[in-house]
């Protein structure tokens, strides 16, 4: 049976199936469940939450304890500035979602020069407690998220991180450098919205649904996202079992996307939306 390809997450040398899984909105589905279900006997090993994602370490921890155990690599964020409260979520991270350690712990949204400063502070900041709790044995590896292009350059090289998430997508190719970067200092890349995003991602159903048939599609913003080598896991957000059964087979059967195919879709995302 065909499976989803492996990427090396960076320098953690964590083996990531290219496809994972956005958690923040699947506990809003009545289907949250069984996407968490889907996405397991699919193959996908890495999903991505937050402790500010409403339900959604609750939802993952309900699923674990479940089974027992879990083939996911999770990955879970905190939006603390500080020492102490950054501590404070990893330890509610990993009593929540039921597991003895996580492999990664990131940063969440840093994505201004002020809160870079706040956290990477020596004494005080939120970066000093990520590395305690990575001492205690509680997280693995480290990581970022920011939506500020410019500052990822400065995160990045710091040095000072396992893995980086940005947004990456037909919408957003702005981001190709930035991924270049990252592959340099060989820090992990995991892609949220490669989609565009839940409400383009809808949008673009609706259309479909209403006759749209031209190359703007789920399967094909995915593979836009795929064909950079750069790329260790996209995360497409999801709370249906049916949107993670598409999402799997647009990575197995996955085919090269061109750079002029690339370029047309570059110019439908911006013409559209």
């Amino acid at each position: 049976m065909p499976e989803i390809q492996q990427r090396r997450l960076g320098r953690t040398n964590l083996m990531v199936n290219e496809i994972g899984l956005g958690a923040m909105d699947t506990p809003n589905s009545p289907a949250g469940a069984q996407t968490l279900r889907t996405a397991e006997n699919g193959g996908i090993n890495f999903v991505d939450t937050a402790r500010e994602y409403s339900g959604s370490e609750f939802l993952i921890g309900q699923h674990v304890r479940e089974l027992g155990k879990t083939s996911f690599l999770l990955a879970s964020k905190t939006f603390s500035r500080n020492i102490n409260g950054s501590q404070r979520d990893i330890d509610k991270s990993i009593a929540t979602l039921g597991v003895k350690y996580l492999p990664l712990y990131q940063l969440h949204d840093i994505s201004s020069p002020e809160s870079w400063a706040e956290v990477c502070d020596e004494n005080e900041g939120a970066l000093a407690g990520l590395k305690i709790a990575q001492f205690r044995g509680l997280i693995n590896h480290i990581g970022v998220s920011s939506h500020n292009t410019k500052l990822l350059e400065e995160l990045i090289k710091s040095n000072e991180f396992d893995t980086v998430m940005l947004e990456y997508s037909a919408f957003y190719p702005d981001t190709a450098s930035i991924i270049d970067l990252a592959v340099e200092y060989d820090i992990g890349v995991i892609v949220m919205r490669p989609v565009g995003g839940s409400g383009r991602a809808s949008a673009i159903r609706t259309a479909i649904t209403d006759g749209y048939n031209g190359p703007l599609t789920p399967a094909n913003l995915l593979r836009y996202v795929l064909a950079n080598p750069g790329v260790s896991v996209a995360i497409p957000g999801t709370r249906y079992p049916s949107h993670v059964i598409e999402n799997i087979a647009t990575a197995i059967k996955s085919t090269p996307m061109s750079k002029m195919e690339a370029a047309n879709l570059e110019a439908e995302a911006a013409r559209l939306y």
